[in-house]
């Protein structure tokens, strides 16, 4: 039993490689579960291409869905309980909803999916026990959200059995950020979960996100392909430096700055009250980095949008600029490339360097740090033609299995027919 091959080739562009995957999890879920009655879902990992870290103080991102997704197999066990496992991992999520607030919390998958139980009842929506199996080609710890394609592919399952499909896409981000903000112990905010939930680009606005706890989004038609370029995504190492404070220090600094300006958080105040204030501000912060990254906020904010402005023009030329100018601008003014306690491990800008070498070679292309930073990933926009090309020589400092060739889906979250 496998999905349609109609639906397979919507979301994957083919139905060879997909149909077997899916023959896979439908054999797996037999075998865990003794049953061969499942339907199937799939959630997309999600891709930031420019508004890096603008969002926790009210700015504006653009991001999209991506090819690599994890997909499951799964039904209604008629219990109260929910049953999860996984391909590749030993955890096994196994709980009575009506425990779900006795569940330990910052326990991995268990809390995660627990504490979406009581998000989605405290909002007013309905869940019940189930089976699930997953698989997924959304890489761990590379900047692509696969803790969010997760969540959101939970959301589809209980939204699809339970709720008649009535949940939105904020519905299903606000339930992510709630699990793991209480149960997961991670100050995450909703971008994550709305660009794996969307499907396809999308740009959001969180300006109003302190008032109402939502977040405002439209599609955008962005992809690569169309302009002949495919997106490659290199982790670059783990860092050995734990990056908590370094993360935490990006809003709270730039919420520094906001406060001087004399609001809570800089979508309230302007590039130009800004530069009124920087003779006062550089004496009296003592602390240059901020202003540089409250200069990154404003700058990039009004690149998403310019940004946006070129898509709906089809200029694909200024869309690659804009993707460059962010990058450059993540690095000399956010500085989140590298860890300031550690100057001697720069992964990152390591492997920016070697990238930029091969795009001045081929002539085409741009790069930039992806995601969180400070340590991990970076992103490629090249030409179609060059890609194997820099697999195979990004693989010699890297190894070719951390370059992961993707692009922009146009499917979400979804139940598959």
């Amino acid at each position: 039993m496998t999905p349609s091959k109609k639906a397979l080739e919507n979301i994957y562009g083919n139905s060879t490689e997909s149909e077997a995957r899916f023959e896979k999890l439908s054999s797996l879920f037999t075998k865990s579960f003794g049953s061969d009655k499942m339907e199937f879902f799939t959630a997309p990992g999600r891709t930031e291409v420019i508004g890096n870290h603008t969002d926790h103080n009210g700015g504006k991102v653009i991001a999209g869905s991506i090819t690599l997704d994890t997909i499951g197999a799964a039904y209604p066990n008629g219990t109260d309980e929910i049953h999860i496992l996984s391909e590749g991992f030993d955890e096994v999520v196994k709980f009575n909803i009506k425990d779900a607030d006795k569940v330990p919390k910052c326990q991995g998958s268990l809390s995660l999916v627990a504490g979406m139980v009581k998000a989605i009842q405290n909002f007013g929506h309905k869940v019940g026990g189930f089976n699930l199996y997953t698989s997924t080609t959304v890489i761990a710890s590379a900047g692509v959200s696969s803790s969010a394609a997760f969540e959101m592919l939970v959301c589809s399952v209980i939204n699809y059995f339970f709720n008649d499909n009535k949940l939105s896409i904020v519905d299903y981000a606000k339930i992510g950020q709630s699990a793991e903000n209480v149960f997961w112990c991670k100050a995450s905010g909703l971008m994550d979960q709305m660009a794996c939930a969307a499907g396809g680009a999308i740009k959001l606005d969180f300006s109003k996100s302190f008032n109402n706890g939502t977040v405002e989004y439209e599609k955008i038609d962005l992809d690569f392909k169309k302009y002949g370029y495919d997106i490659v995504i290199v982790n670059t190492g783990k860092g050995h430096a734990d990056l908590s404070a370094e993360y935490s220090s990006v809003p709270g600094e730039m919420r520094e700055v906001a406060k001087e300006l004399g609001v809570k958080n800089l979508c309230e105040s302007s590039v130009e009250k800004l530069l009124e204030k920087t003779p006062e501000l550089i004496g009296k912060l003592n602390n240059d980095r901020a202003l540089l990254r409250a200069f990154h906020f404003f700058n990039e904010t009004s690149r998403v949008e310019q940004m946006a402005e070129a898509i709906t023009k089809d200029d694909g030329e200024k869309i690659l600029k804009l993707v460059d100018a962010s990058g450059r601008s993540s690095f000399e003014l956010l500085q989140n490339c590298y860890v300031n306690a550690h100057p001697e491990e720069q992964k990152i800008s390591l492997c920016l360097a070697l990238t930029t070498q091969f795009i001045n070679k081929i002539g085409k292309g741009v790069c930039r740090v992806h995601g969180g930073g400070f340590a991990g990933v970076i992103m490629a926009i090249l030409p179609s033609e060059s890609v194997q090309e820099y697999i195979k020589y990004m693989g010699k400092f890297v190894g070719e299995k951390n370059v992961y060739l993707m692009n922009i889906r146009k499917v979400g979250a979804a139940h598959i027919e």
